[in-house]
């Protein structure tokens, strides 16, 4: 079905949030550079980027996001603390992100 080295944003895979917010980002414009982005979008591909699994169908960009992936992983599942942290406190910083990357209102 594919061609080998088509590249991984050419193959239909399921939609789920990563998808989801990937295409939210592009849409409003976001200002994430492409390496985020890219973390973004593939990050719960784990057959891929743990498993090696279709590298086949990798293409050079594929290959060189790799180890953005596994660096943002490290921060995705199970490292969430067993306390939630006080929102006041840490909003001021979360909001400067958005408004760099993501100003304006968001089309959802």
């Amino acid at each position: 079905m594919y061609e080998p080295n088509c590249g991984l944003s050419n193959v239909q895979m399921s939609w789920g949030h990563d998808e989801y917010m990937y295409q939210v980002l592009i849409h409003n414009g976001s200002k994430i550079p492409k390496e985020g982005l890219y973390m973004v979008r593939f990050h719960s591909f784990y057959p891929w980027h743990s498993g090696g699994d279709y590298d086949h169908l990798c293409n050079g960009e594929d290959r060189e996001m790799m180890p953005w992936i596994k660096e943002f992983n490290q921060f995705d599942l199970y490292s969430k603390a067993d306390t939630l942290p006080d929102v006041e406190k840490v909003k001021p910083y979360y909001q400067s992100l958005i408004d760099k990357y993501c100003p304006g209102k968001l089309k959802w």
